[in-house]
């Protein structure tokens, strides 16, 4: 395994952000796991999982170690009904969509150019246009630093949750997501309620995947381009009753269903009502097609981004009594930190 000193992070990060770690580990086979574990680079040091940092705000540098995984391989099995898929964690998961689809194996179409890896999907129950991860995943490999062994777990014992799942909580520290098996029900049907898939006249999965990336590529800007983590805030998830005050007062509110005696709102919409589309913060910028995009324009601190997401969260919360929480993760010197413990 490589093992590389005070490593610039620059580039493993979707928002091009200035940062470097103490130690960068890069990781292409799982039986390298123990052997790391023996190192003085690793003990006794933070640790950071890193996929393709698509989902990742780097608050200052690292002062740890940070694993970027690399791990590949796609293996197929016919299970009856279902095409069961075993996938390794550092595979690209909109190149696992492209797959999929490429080996007539549909059902991933709606959550096609959602960014990062095969690894990170789980942690966040990624979804998009009415489907979620959850849908699909039958267990999560893991490697466990506790105890040294590989552990899978079952779908079940994930608690998936919107945009959640147990990786993000009792299992973020203890256990390195090596691969996710996947089931794709062979009798496919379409997920159309979300967006513009309704309207397609044959919905085919390869014309729900055009249009799901056509839809993405036109509200989002390519991180290539322009620094971003995608949707920076979560949908927020508020009482029946509110959502149903806020729609009397703002009869455009896009509101859906999430579960009984609670309503998911559009977090784009409340910050495109505050007026928000191109503030800017120095380098840092709310994106004047999505709203729901904070980008590094160019040159961008951690200090400008942190400063643009309190504004926005400050601005909802004033207009509409709704406290956004960000989707992206913050990582600090030493571990995960929050908007508001950055702040303080």
């Amino acid at each position: 395994m490589k093992l590389t000193a005070h490593a610039d992070l620059s580039a493993l990060n979707t928002f091009s952000l200035a940062a470097r770690c103490r130690w960068l580990a890069e990781l292409t086979r799982v039986d390298e796991l123990p052997s790391l574990m023996a190192t003085p680079e690793f003990l006794g040091q933070p640790r950071l999982i890193l996929g393709g940092g698509s989902n990742l705000l780097f608050t200052c540098d690292f002062e740890g170690l940070v694993i970027h995984n690399r791990l590949r391989g796609i293996q197929v099995e016919d299970g009856g009904d279902h095409w069961l898929l075993q996938v390794a964690a550092g595979e690209s998961w909109h190149e696992l969509v492209c797959h999929t689809l490429a080996q007539g194996m549909p059902g991933l179409e709606n959550l096609a150019l959602i960014p990062g890896t095969v690894g990170a999907a789980p942690v966040q129950n990624i979804g998009a246009y009415g489907v979620e991860l959850a849908s699909f995943c039958r267990h999560v490999d893991t490697f466990n630093w506790h105890t040294g062994q590989q552990e899978r777990i079952p779908a079940e014992a994930c608690r998936f949750g919107y945009r959640d799942s147990i990786f993000k909580h009792d299992y973020q520290e203890s256990h390195l997501i090596t691969a996710v098996g996947l089931a794709l029900p062979k009798a496919w049907l379409p997920v159309l309620g979300y967006g513009p898939l309704g309207a397609l006249a044959a919905p085919t999965p390869q014309a729900i995947f055009e249009t799901v990336c056509a839809t993405r590529m036109a509200k989002l800007p390519d991180p290539a381009v322009l620094g971003n983590a995608g949707s920076f805030f979560k949908n927020p998830v508020v009482s029946a009753a509110q959502a149903d005050a806020l729609k009397e007062r703002w009869p455009t509110l896009p509101v859906y269903g999430a579960g009984e005696g609670q309503s998911k709102l559009a977090a784009g919409w409340l910050i495109d009502q505050c007026g928000l589309k191109g503030f800017a913060i120095g380098g840092a910028q709310v994106h004047g097609q999505q709203a729901l995009v904070l980008v590094n324009r160019g040159g961008a601190t951690a200090v400008e981004l942190i400063a643009l997401a309190a504004h926005v969260r400050d601005a909802v919360q004033q207009r509409f009594g709704v406290l956004l929480e960000h989707e992206v993760r913050f990582m600090g010197a030493s571990g995960e930190t929050w908007l508001d413990e950055v702040l303080a």
